[in-house]
């Protein structure tokens, strides 16, 4: 049984990673595309009036984007051992304990997608759009949800490695 939920993490990881590569480089796009054409707006003294339209809206979605695909990717290697606490616990013990304290990460992706799911469906009902590019809000709202999911199911996961096979996970110890 351990070896297959690695397998399933380890996949859902590399899905999560490259979701969130691709929303930060479209994000860097946006925004490298947003200060080139305000400085050639402002060389040639408003001359060339190219505008990225809606650049802070696009940079905001696909920040978040990035955020929760990076958070769901890493989730495993994200937790601070305060080492006051941790050091002196054998390392099963530790591994354990992790393992149960990632219990609150999924509850929090599953609230995260329950709550992300509600509010895709009611914008999907009354036709909620972005405020700038007027684009519907239903789609974003959901791929938000997806990956909150994804977030709290390799919690789920990492939570049963750490708690069932006391599988020992990268921490920051903060040395």
């Amino acid at each position: 049984m351990r070896e297959p939920l690695e397998r399933v993490s380890h996949w859902l990881a590399l899905g999560c990673r490259v979701v969130a590569g691709i929303a930060l480089v479209a994000l860097l796009a946006v925004t490298i595309g947003d200060v080139a054409t305000r400085y050639l707006h402002r060389l040639t003294d408003g001359v060339i009036s190219l505008r990225v339209m809606g650049s802070v809206e696009l940079v905001s979605y696909f920040m978040l984007f990035s955020l929760l695909a990076a958070m769901a990717a890493n989730v495993e290697k994200s937790q601070v051992v305060v080492e006051a606490f941790s050091h002196r616990l054998p390392r099963p013990f530790a591994a354990r304990l992790n393992g149960v304290y990632l219990l609150g990460f999924a509850g929090l992706g599953l609230v995260l997608f329950v709550g992300l799911l509600g509010a895709a469906s009611s914008a999907a009902g009354h036709g909620e759009v972005t405020q700038d590019l007027r684009l519907p809000m239903s789609p974003i709202y959901l791929v938000a949800a997806v990956l909150s999911l994804l977030l709290g199911v390799r919690s789920l996961i990492h939570a049963l490695l750490g708690a069932l096979y006391a599988v020992d996970m990268e921490v920051s110890h903060g040395d």
